[in-house]
C-alpha cells in the first residue's frame, strides 16, 4: 500500500472518529449553547438597556470563553440577541420596572 493511500485512510477514520464524537455530544454542546446564548443576551441586555452603554462596550462583560456569543441589538424592540451560530440563539427584551428579562424558549 502506498503512503499516500495510507494518510488517506489515516484521515478519513479520524474524520469518522470526529463525526461519531461530534454526534455522541450533540445534545450537550446544544445545551451548553443555550446557556450560553441565554446569558450573553441577558448580560447583554442589561448593560445595553439599564446601564445605558454602547454594544462595543458590552461585548467586554462576556466571560472567557464566550467569544463565539455573538450579540446583536435590536433598538426598536429594546431587546439584545445571543447567538452560537448553527446551535443557538435567545433574546432578552428590556421591561421598564422589571429589567430585561428572557423571551420565552420557542
Amino acid at each position: 500500500m502506498s503512503r499516500r493511500r495510507k494518510w488517506i485512510y489515516g484521515a478519513g477514520a479520524f474524520g469518522f472518529v470526529l463525526l461519531g464524537l461530534l454526534v455522541w455530544n450533540w445534545s450537550a454542546l446544544r445545551a451548553h449553547a443555550a446557556v450560553g446564548a441565554a446569558y450573553g443576551a441577558r448580560i447583554g441586555c442589561s448593560c445595553r438597556y439599564v446601564e445605558a452603554r454602547d454594544m462595543k462596550s458590552c461585548a467586554a462583560d462576556k466571560e472567557p470563553g464566550m467569544g463565539v456569543v455573538h450579540l446583536a441589538d435590536v433598538p426598536q424592540e429594546r431587546a439584545v440577541t445571543a447567538s452560537v451560530p448553527l446551535l443557538a440563539s435567545r433574546s432578552a427584551r428590556f421591561k421598564p420596572g422589571w429589567g430585561c428579562l428572557l423571551d420565552p424558549v420557542e
